[in-house]
């Protein structure tokens, strides 16, 4: 079967810096795929090139099967991917149901089908839908964050540290949601700190460090795998023994 996303041999350069060194991974369809390692591993560098914020030196990313390598990123959600960054960006001075129906702008399908998945998946946002999404707390920003992705009726999804900064309560909720997606059929490259809760939704994962792939293995494998916790993942190893930061 054709792989959702194909990224093969990607080399991405900033100035005289390169930052990731010929990755390949691949997302198959249905699939969730976690993408771990420490701070400045590469991998939101990975995430946005796939996405075409970035352009590749070499190498290519293709989507079911099509070649989208520098494809500029605002054509990517009529295509079926969605991009949820780090830093959430919404626009906090809109309602939650502007910020939404922006998300539908390049949808093929209808903004009632779009609100109806969001708001089943996140009840809290259709109670708040008329205020402004800068009143919002942080964990419903994020959720906002997503819900406006996902009225795109992406096909692959691609999320960047999604539990930045949430308390307990809304990262059970969030990952919830996450799980939702994944059992429905949705493809989802997750980079996430929380590499457990990565991982217990994720059929494979891979390990990246300095921008090179380290390791391509089973969910499990990784999770059991204590000199990966110690050697690559660093302060991320908190999170694989359930410990706080």
């Amino acid at each position: 079967m054709i792989p959702a996303l194909d990224v093969a041999d990607l080399v991405v350069t900033y100035g005289k810096v390169q930052a990731l060194h010929g990755v390949s991974l691949r997302v198959g369809q249905g699939e969730t795929v976690a993408l771990v390692g420490r701070n400045g591993a590469g991998k939101t560098t990975l995430l946005r090139a796939a996405f075409g914020f970035v352009r590749p030196a070499s190498g290519a990313v293709r989507f079911e099967g099509r070649e989208i390598t520098g494809r500029p990123a605002h054509r990517m959600p009529s295509i079926g991917i969605a991009y949820v960054p780090e830093s959430r960006d919404v626009f906090k001075r809109l309602s939650v149901l502007e910020n939404l129906r922006l998300g539908a702008l390049r949808s093929a399908r209808s903004e009632s089908d779009g609100l109806a998945q969001v708001f089943s998946l996140f009840p809290a946002l259709e109670g708040r839908s008329r205020a402004s999404a800068g009143t919002l707390s942080g964990g419903q920003q994020q959720m906002l964050a997503l819900g406006r992705a996902l009225m795109s009726g992406p096909r692959l999804l691609l999320l960047d540290e999604p539990s930045l900064g949430l308390a307990p309560k809304v990262l059970d909720s969030l990952f919830a949601s996450l799980g939702e997606l994944s059992e429905s059929g949705m493809s989802i490259l997750l980079v996430e700190q929380n590499v457990r809760r990565a991982l217990a939704i994720a059929s494979r994962g891979y390990l990246l460090n300095l921008g090179r792939v380290v390791l391509e293995a089973s969910a499990a494998d990784i999770l059991a795998d204590d000199r990966l916790q110690s050697v690559y993942l660093g302060r991320s190893a908190e999170m694989l023994s359930g410990e706080t930061r």
